[in-house]
């Protein structure tokens, strides 16, 4: 989504550079470092500017310039270097908005990539450069490219830890050239002064190859410049991280560091920084300066603790009133509640005892008006029956919340007993199919290895058989006979075995037609009250097919929607109980063509 009130001056850059040839695309992004030194640093136009460079892709132009060949773009290395300006002050400071996600890890990673390897080219071309001015020229650019690094790494410091693991950084950093090796140690000391923490975030590979190639160039190299930088960055590096310098003093890659850097020459500018790092090496130093930071760790932790606690109590102070007065109010409704309790059952009990007052006495009524109404000489069995009666309700409702009670009790056990009955069944079923499959599936396991015995004792019982059952000789033309007989009496019976089919399935037809129209009949209404096309629908013989395929449907759609646990014990073809009043649908308009069957 493009914002709105764009600058004047970044949408015409953007369609002059949409419509240029890709040649001309470089120099017209130049432009961008005019507009942005024309606008006050820290201002919210500046802001504006940097969100609609990028909102119009022109950072994502720049990528792409950086990424071709130096030998393809006009001005060369100058444009390249003025681009790699531009593009680092364009992603310092700019709010991507909804594009963020994009940019933080995608855009800016792919800068930081690019500028190292543009670092990497500058540096080989460096090296196979022959003139002076050449080399100072190229020596230029590329410490405009590290500063343009730097710049964007100080402004992001999550892109540290990529540069740190980038193979091009490793590169860059184990050259030779004394002015190159300077400044990419000077860059890299300015870095760990930003985050120094993201040093011990890389791979320990890659950490080793860092701390050799500064120790290789503090110990191989004469250049005062190049060893002053590796002690400087040595030294910070050990200051900085505790591990780094339990490494230097008990790893075996650096054994003899310290004695290695007691015969450096005296008197040269980094002396102090050397006497230092020496200092650090030592074990008393070391002991004392882990010392102090376990003190120093000590402290930090006592003083948060303390302040949280204080924190805490101060928190505490406005809410200790709220809370007597929550407790108070509290206790108050409970009294209050607990005195309205009180008063609601004792009017509870006053009218329980007034209802059985008015009971009794309306009792005792009906008594009178009784003993008025009966004879003298039935009042004894009269009052027999009454209490009869009154004993035979007492004990139904007894029994009634005897037995609600028990069942109540036994209802999880027998919901248990269901299910483990179930589980059961459903076991039983699935062992036994795994049974029949491992019995028809069993590999065949051969015959078993007859002896010389038990040979001779089946021929023996192969003759016994022969001699007591002599077969009768039949010839082959009788045999001919035999078989062409029994496989005319075969296909004979087939034949009528098909067609005792087709008659048994016209029949069962001819009876569920004959049933569904009893049924329709039985149901329709009289011929006087009919009206409309009720009449044709008794001349469709295709209610008892829609209906049986309503009913397979409505088979299907249960199986399907059924729980898995009720498809355990269920073979392949079972069929599933449908109730009738889902069979009852309208199949009045429906008509299926066809011929009567013979």
């Amino acid at each position: 989504m493009k914002p709105t009130g764009t600058d004047p001056r970044i949408l015409s850059l953007a369609a002059e550079v949409a419509n240029s040839p890709e040649q001309n695309v470089p120099v017209i992004l130049l432009r961008l470092k005019e507009i942005m030194n024309n606008t006050p640093l820290g201002s919210s136009e500046l802001k504006k500017i940097k969100q609609d460079i990028y909102c119009y892709d022109l950072i994502q132009y720049c990528l792409l310039v950086l990424s071709q060949d130096c030998s393809r773009i006009q001005g060369g290395w100058t444009t390249i270097s003025q681009l790699t300006q531009i593009l680092s002050h364009c992603c310092v400071g700019l709010e991507p908005g909804e594009d963020a996600e994009e940019f933080y890890n995608e855009l800016l990673p792919s800068a930081a990539e690019n500028f190292l390897i543009l670092g990497r080219r500058l540096q080989t071309c460096f090296i196979n450069a022959s003139k002076g001015e050449e080399k100072d020229a190229l020596l230029h650019f590329f410490q405009i490219v590290t500063d343009s690094l730097f710049w964007l790494l100080g402004g992001h410091v999550q892109l540290i830890q990529n540069v740190l693991q980038s193979d091009h950084f490793l590169h860059l950093l184990q050259t030779d050239n004394v002015q190159i090796g300077s400044t990419v140690m000077t860059m890299l000391q300015s870095i760990l002064q930003i985050k120094s923490g993201d040093l011990l975030r890389i791979e320990v590979k890659t950490l080793h190859s860092i701390l050799d190639e500064v120790v290789f160039k503090l110990l191989s190299t004469t250049s005062p410049v190049i060893r002053s930088t590796a002690t400087k960055l040595l030294l910070l590096m050990a200051e900085s991280h505790q591990e780094i310098l339990i490494l230097l003093r008990l790893s075996a890659c650096y054994k003899g560091l310290r004695s290695l850097l007691n015969k450096q020459e005296p008197g040269t500018e980094f002396t102090q920084e050397l006497r230092q790092l020496i200092a650090l090496l030592s074990p008393n130093v070391y002991q004392e300066v882990e010392e102090q930071k376990l003190h120093q760790a000590a402290c930090l932790i006592q003083a948060y603790w303390k302040g949280f606690q204080t924190r805490k109590r101060l928190k505490k102070l406005p809410s200790a009133v709220i809370t007597l007065q929550r407790s108070f109010r509290s206790k108050r409704t409970k009294m209050l509640l607990k005195l309205n309790r009180q008063k609601e059952e004792e009017d509870r009990r006053l009218q329980v005892q007034l209802q059985r007052q008015r009971a009794m006495r309306l009792s005792r009524e009906i008594r009178l008006s009784m003993l008025e109404v009966v004879h003298p000489g039935q009042v004894e069995k009269h009052n027999r029956e009454i209490e009869e009666k009154s004993a035979l309700i007492i004990q139904k409702h007894w029994r009634g919340y005897r037995e609600r009670k028990n069942f109540r009790q036994q209802r999880p056990s027998l919901t248990e007993y269901k299910a483990a009955v179930t589980l059961q069944r459903a076991t039983l079923k699935f062992l036994a199919k795994c049974h029949k499959k491992k019995k028809l599936f069993a590999p065949w396991q051969g015959f078993r290895e007859l002896t010389d015995a038990r040979r001779v004792e089946l021929k023996q019982q192969v003759d016994d058989y022969v001699r007591r059952h002599p077969s009768s000789e039949v010839s082959d033309v009788t045999s001919r006979e035999l078989h062409s007989q029994a496989q005319e009496q075969l296909q004979h019976y087939f034949m009528g075995r098909a067609l005792q089919e087709r008659a048994q399935q016209h029949r069962e037809a001819l009876m569920a037609q004959i049933s569904t129209n009893i049924e329709q009949l039985m149901k329709a209404p009289s011929l006087k009250e009919a009206e409309g096309k009720e009449p044709e629908l008794f001349l469709s013989r295709s209610r008892p097919v829609a209906a049986k395929a309503k009913q397979a449907h409505l088979t299907t759609l249960k199986h399907i929607q059924a729980p898995w646990w009720k498809k355990l014990g269920e073979e392949a073809g079972d069929e599933m109980d449908v109730p009738k009043d889902e069979l009852s649908v309208e199949l009045g308009t429906l008509f299926i063509g066809g011929t009567k069957p013979p």
